[in-house]
């Protein structure tokens, strides 16, 4: 007789997975200064090395989301913890810029499965409001293991800790996630069609195309500035990281309580809104400078805080036909994104760093 489902169990291992993602996210923002600095490697470089976490993500957030219907998410997941074990492992004892690019490929193969796996998998085993509410808190641990591993990293750093020593706090999460999935029965898939040409076919609708654009978009508004805080705040009179863990804190609590602003406004609602702040938040966090740096963060984190989870909830309650493949495309195409825009952002970095120099 088999195991019944632990949907809560599930969904906590769940939440335990998307904290390895963020540690590994915003502990690496942490340490890029001193990662670039010890291995004589400049922001072009760093740039290409972040690009592999987000190239990882959305290769291995396709791959699970085509293979879903057929493997199930327990065998994603077991995947997921090869890739973040090792990954981490190799990015600890990495002697050159290539074992880094490797190691960081890997850590994002293990994100994506994560979120192949697990989108689907809360999908699967909530319905209404009360799914687009556990989406939104299962995604709060983004941002929320943003917080904590910027504040870990902010004060290791500040004692004069080696950056090893920073990626090795990224396993903590890594080994709770394996315990708390270590027997668990799974859900079968539920949403959508089983059949991949029938997910393929239902994300040709006008409308999932339409949300892969924005997802294109309001992706890099999110992890591009957030990912490269350290060189570009570091000299704009606030703290780097108190700056990523203001805005990832807000949006840890903003996604915590979303069911209710869901309910009152709705999901496109909620999306118009956070795309109105967002521009808000973007334009003040370029202009200004010192303490108002601190007020800007507040509208950009009000902007960018129900993009990810509410555009996932919105495919997956409107357009269920697109099944886990199209939420794992729909994240994958955010996540290519801004694997396309780390090197670019990189160049500019460099770029305005001559002619200030000049």
């Amino acid at each position: 007789m088999s195991q019944p489902i632990n949907a809560n169990r599930l969904f906590y291992a769940s939440c335990f997975a998307l904290i390895t993602t963020a540690f590994s996210f915003s502990i690496r923002a942490g340490i890029l200064t001193q990662l670039g600095t010890e291995m004589n490697l400049d922001t072009v470089q760093l740039g290409t090395i972040n690009s592999m976490w987000f190239l990882g993500f959305p290769i291995s957030m396709i791959l699970g989301g085509i293979f879903y219907s057929y493997i199930g998410p327990k065998l994603i997941m077991q995947i997921a913890l090869v890739a973040h074990a090792v990954g981490i492992l190799m990015t600890i004892y990495a002697v050159d810029y290539n074992t880094l690019l490797i190691s960081t490929l890997l850590i994002g193969l293990g994100n994506g499965c994560t979120e192949a796996a697990c989108n689907p998998m809360i999908a699967d085993s909530y319905s209404g409001i009360e799914m687009n509410s556990k989406l939104n808190r299962f995604h709060m641990w983004f941002p929320g293991g943003i917080v904590l591993g910027a504040l870990v990293s902010k004060f290791m750093t500040d004692a004069n800790m080696q950056w090893q020593a920073q990626i090795w706090v990224i396993l903590i999460p890594t080994i709770i996630y394996a315990v708390l999935f270590y027997g668990q029965s799974f859900p079968k898939p539920r949403i959508g069609d089983n059949s991949v040409l029938a997910n393929f076919k239902a994300m040709l609708n006008p409308l999932y195309l339409f949300m892969a654009a924005c997802m294109a978009l309001t992706a890099i508004s999110e992890f591009g500035p957030q990912q490269w805080v350290g060189p570009i705040l570091a000299k704009a009179g606030a703290s780097p990281m108190l700056i990523l863990a203001l805005v990832t804190g807000l949006m840890a609590v903003g996604r915590y309580f979303a069911g209710p602003l869901i309910k009152k406004l709705n999901t496109v609602g909620v999306l118009l809104g956070s795309a109105v702040f967002g521009v808000i938040g973007l334009y003040m966090m370029s202009t200004m400078q010192g303490s108002m740096l601190y007020v800007a963060a507040v509208f950009y984190a009000l902007g960018i805080c129900y993009f990810w989870p509410n555009m996932l909830g919105y495919i997956a309650e409107n357009l269920p036909e697109t099944g886990a493949l199209g939420l794992s495309i729909l994240g994958g195409i955010g996540m290519f994104s801004s694997s396309m825009f780390q090197p670019v952002i990189g160049a500019w970095i460099r770029d305005n760093k001559v002619v200030a120099e000049a």
